[in-house]
């Protein structure tokens, strides 16, 4: 391992808290391996959240003492109070969307009722329906149905799902507080805004799929966790349950279980003609399914197995009477859609209705009688439109180089909506008549930010084993390649999670201060089809770090900048992937900003969902995926007497996906193995998880601190350029 090439001075903070050293030892397949801070996985214990006040008040000493950091928080929230609109979701005549004007901490659900008398004009803010071709009700005026920021006083309440019923009269949606991946379900009356006393708890990972006569939806339920486990307890047993509108919750029927295999993660939707309850069932997170299908015209049937195995992937796309439409990388890595009929279940009846292509083919939507293909060609979307005989029709065409934020189709409707985002492109909404072939911008961006004083383009890096490792940087234009430009180096490459062009307040702020930002296309990622992923995890997960390696040395050989200039983020399993290349090679970085990482390798199986990521990670278990895990393991790699890069560790103290002991125990073994000056910072976010539904006020306040900190590291003694004119 190398050092870091220069020595600088840094501000005079607090030493890291004490950490006291237990004297734990496992014995993991005849090797014992110490876990000296286990005692910090305990995140409610008084010792854990006195450590975490003196790591967060470190944290703050440090941030304070950059000049910049009020500008910064300032300029971010400013470029944050822009109009954001979602992509519509027609049903019944009435179009449902979220939107946040500005600075919400969470964003308000509106519903545009149809107008009653169409020639007398609608109200000057039409919301989601102004575009051409929209359908009924886009006429109408729009008016608040739910808005989630009366949900609690500091806004860490939020919607994590919702669905209209078909008929628009009814809504289901699902509550979570303070980030968790916890749901609670309510049902509100569309026309009068009021709840129904309907309260359905302890679901997860779920959806709400209505029976089409709105007496009812189906859901995702686990059994409630045990007192104190709610936030650490494993989650397993997911079922598929029935609500029927007016009942109580506990007359739940149990239409889809597995007792006997806690690992199944199943998922239902109801057809789009309203016939088929579709059953799709994961194991753990491995991007591979069963797809069951039960005929609710005939009830006593019970479900045919359509795809009985977990040999590929399967999503149902629509039918044609008992012939059902799937888009599937069953013989086609890329992904293709077939017919598979009902009543001859098993892949040998197959028809192909769309080919494999070069592109990945993410997701096929029915508009009409149409297939709205989704693409990915090198990381960016495409959208192509076919007839129902698999029969291409057309392109529709996109802004640039992003990616969709949305897209909606429905059988009984021509006009398609589409989310459309980029690097440059704060989130544009589109309506494509399928009948004229034309495109309308319902919204377009609206953030203060110009994209014509931005430019993207996308570069390839090469990897140790001779790969190509896309890359796509986004700059100033004015911003030269003179060796010194501070990067910021973004990375996930895992789950089959495609990385695409998306717009972020955080980048964008950062590329206005004369940073570039560069994010990469790393295998383990679903960029490339099923290939792309095989080649990054397991066996092969050590060829993610690599590719982000390689990255770096890109950036420098075409003379961008240095070492030590490269900031590198990433969160949850980019978290993991700042970690590994954080111990691996500090000498190659000027800080590291692991973000709800998975850090400890051989005890993630043992918290929440953790146990379904083994088919990517490997199970700690097996003796063979120990080997490779213990090598590359963030926590277990920290090397005492190393001089690593400032290092500010992040997370948030309800996390129940990746638990903050992850976060917690690798900063306190990073701390004390610090050789070096350089500051190895802990910040912990209360009353947040993962990410999802983190209030507005919250994620200002933490982005900003971000951005202060990389402004101390590879940003210091760099002049700023001036700020980029509003739009």
């Amino acid at each position: 391992m190398g050092e870091q090439h220069t020595t600088r001075t840094w501000p005079a903070i607090p030493p890291p808290p004490a950490a006291r050293r237990e004297d734990v030892v496992d014995d993991y397949h005849g090797e014992l391996v110490a876990d000296p801070y286990r005692w910090l996985e305990d995140t409610d214990a008084a010792e854990t959240l006195a450590w975490v006040a003196a790591e967060n008040a470190r944290t703050e000493s440090f941030l304070a003492s950059v000049p910049a950091r009020a500008e910064i928080r300032e300029r971010l929230a400013e470029l944050w109070d822009y109009p954001k609109w979602g992509v519509p979701v027609e049903r019944g005549g009435r179009s449902f969307q979220l939107r946040n004007p500005g600075l919400l901490d969470q964003p308000v659900l509106y519903v545009v009722d149809p107008d009653p008398d169409p020639d007398t004009g609608s109200d000057a803010d039409t919301g989601p329906g102004t575009g051409p071709g929209q359908g009924a009700g886009a006429a109408g005026r729009a008016r608040v149905l739910l808005d989630p920021n009366l949900l609690s006083a500091d806004g860490t309440v939020a919607v994590s799902a919702f669905a209209p019923s078909e008929d628009g009269r009814l809504l289901a949606y699902a509550t979570s507080d303070s980030g968790s991946d916890w749901m609670t379900w309510h049902v509100r009356d569309v026309t009068t805004g009021e709840d129904l006393r309907d309260v359905l708890e302890w679901s997860k990972f779920s959806s709400a799929a209505w029976l089409h006569d709105g007496s009812g939806f189906y859901y995702g339920a686990m059994a409630p966790p045990d007192p104190g486990e709610e936030h650490l307890g494993t989650s397993r047993l997911l079922e598929v349950r029935l609500h029927r509108i007016g009942t109580p919750h506990d007359a739940d029927e149990v239409v889809f279980a597995a007792p006997d295999e806690p690992e199944w993660l199943p998922g239902a939707e109801v057809s789009d003609d309203g016939r088929f309850l579709v059953v799709t069932v994961a194991r753990g997170t491995f991007p591979e399914n069963q797809v069951h299908v039960a005929d609710l015209e005939d009830p006593a049937a019970g479900f045919v197995a359509l795809v009985g195995d977990f040999a590929s992937a399967a999503s149902y796309v629509t039918n044609i009477g008992r012939d059902v439409v799937l888009l599937t990388d069953h013989g086609a890595p890329r992904g293709r859609v077939v017919v598979a009929p009902l009543d001859r279940p098993g892949r040998d009846s197959w028809r192909e209705l769309v080919p494999e292509t070069d592109d990945t083919l993410l997701h096929v939507v029915r508009c009409g009688d149409a297939l709205v293909c989704h693409y990915l060609r090198d990381a960016h979307a495409r959208l192509v439109v076919r007839d129902l005989d698999g029969a291409e029709i057309g392109e529709i065409s996109l802004p640039g180089l992003g990616s969709l934020t949305g897209i909606e189709g429905r059988r009984q409707s021509t006009t398609v909506q589409v989310g459309y985002t980029s690097f440059t492109e704060s989130g544009v909404l589109l309506a494509h008549d399928l009948e004229a072939r034309t495109t309308a911008v319902v919204r377009p961006s609206a953030a203060r930010v110009r994209s014509a004083d931005l430019v993207t383009e996308q570069v390839v890096a090469r990897s140790p084993d001779g790969t190509q490792v896309p890359l796509f940087l986004t700059r100033r234009r004015d911003v030269v390649a003179d060796g010194d430009v501070p990067v910021l180096l973004y990375g996930y490459g895992g789950f089959d999670v495609p990385i695409t062009p998306a717009f972020s307040v955080t980048h964008a702020t950062w590329i206005e201060r004369g940073g570039l930002l560069a994010v990469a296309v790393l295998r383990g990622g679903g960029e490339y089809g099923r290939a792309w992923y095989d080649a990054g995890r397991l066996a092969h997960k050590q060829d993610v770090f690599d590719d982000f390696c390689a990255c770096a040395r890109h950036l420098v050989a075409a003379g961008w900048t240095r070492h030590e200039r490269i900031a590198i983020n990433g969160a949850s399993n980019g978290g993991l992937l700042v970690g590994a290349c954080l111990t691996q090679h500090p000498e190659l970085w000027g800080a590291a900003v692991p973000e709800v990482g998975v850090l400890d390798m051989l005890r993630f199986t043992a918290f929440t969902i953790g146990w379904a990521w083994t088919s990517d990670y490997g199970d700690p278990a097996d003796p063979v995926a120990y080997r490779w895990l213990r090598s590359w393991s963030p926590l277990h790699n920290v090397c005492p007497g190393t001089r690593y890069p400032p290092t500010m560790v992040m997370t948030g103290d309800h996390d129940d996906r990746v638990v903050p002991g992850h976060s917690f125990k690798f900063a306190a073994a990073l701390q004390a193995a610090q050789a070096g000056d350089a500051p190895v910072l802990c910040r912990v976010e209360t009353s947040a998880g993962h990410g999802a539904g983190k209030p507005t006020a919250k994620l200002v306040a933490e982005r900003s601190d971000f951005l202060a900190f990389l402004e101390a590291t590879v940003g210091a003694d760099r002049p700023r350029p001036r700020p980029l004119a509003s739009p």
